[in-house]
């Protein structure tokens, strides 16, 4: 998982409970559920009775006694707040993987596709064969004409880098280009060395 989707659902899930208790919030007093079953709400909320409203009329002279430009200020705020919602939601729901890649090039020949997680695993599965590879995770994003190939290699303690980048070039990125009949393969390379005791020198 990547730290990019980590975030993504810790937002989802934290807007999900904040909207879900508002709604049982205003559900238990639209139901007058507070005085059918002697509960208590919480200390400051408005409504807690069907007849109850957010705002009374004394709130709504004190905030409108600011200036005429109070409440343009406060509806903006909320349909930017609204524009930004819908934004991140659209970006969710965006496709960011090729879902199949076309063989041999656009269009694929004979209605030929491989699937992207296929190929990103057979890649992965193959780096992480290689001398000095402890582990690889490789991912594709973008269009199927126009995909880039994300790989992250754990390096060994003994693992060289730039042996590994190279090994990575010749062997699963050049496999993959000759698998795909692509002459190019655009492709991102992140090393890291796995953990490690230190060494004692005695």
């Amino acid at each position: 998982m990547t730290p990019r989707s980590v975030l993504n659902r810790s937002l989802l899930a934290v807007a999900g409970l904040v909207l879900l208790g508002g709604g049982l919030l205003v559900l238990f007093a639209g139901l007058d559920v507070y005085r059918r079953h002697d509960l208590v709400p919480p200390v400051g909320w408005p409504l807690t009775t069907p007849n109850d409203v957010l705002l009374g009329s004394a709130d709504r002279a004190r905030w409108s006694s600011q200036g005429w430009w109070w409440w343009p200020a406060v509806i903006a705020a909320l349909v930017l707040a609204a524009l930004l919602a819908l934004w991140w939601l659209l970006a969710q729901v965006s496709r960011r993987r090729p879902g199949s890649l076309p063989v041999g090039g656009t269009p694929p020949q004979e209605g030929v596709e491989l699937r992207d997680h296929a190929l990103s695993d057979a890649i992965a599965a193959e780096a992480g064969a290689l001398p000095g590879v402890e582990h690889a995770a490789v991912h594709i994003t973008g269009r199927p004409a126009h995909h880039r190939t994300h790989v992250r290699l754990t390096l060994t303690p003994e693992g060289a880098p730039g042996a590994a980048l190279a090994d990575l070039c010749e062997g699963p990125l050049r496999t993959a280009r000759q698998s795909t009949g692509s002459p190019h393969l655009p492709t991102d390379v992140r090393l890291r060395v796995t953990h490690h005791k230190p060494h004692r020198a005695e």
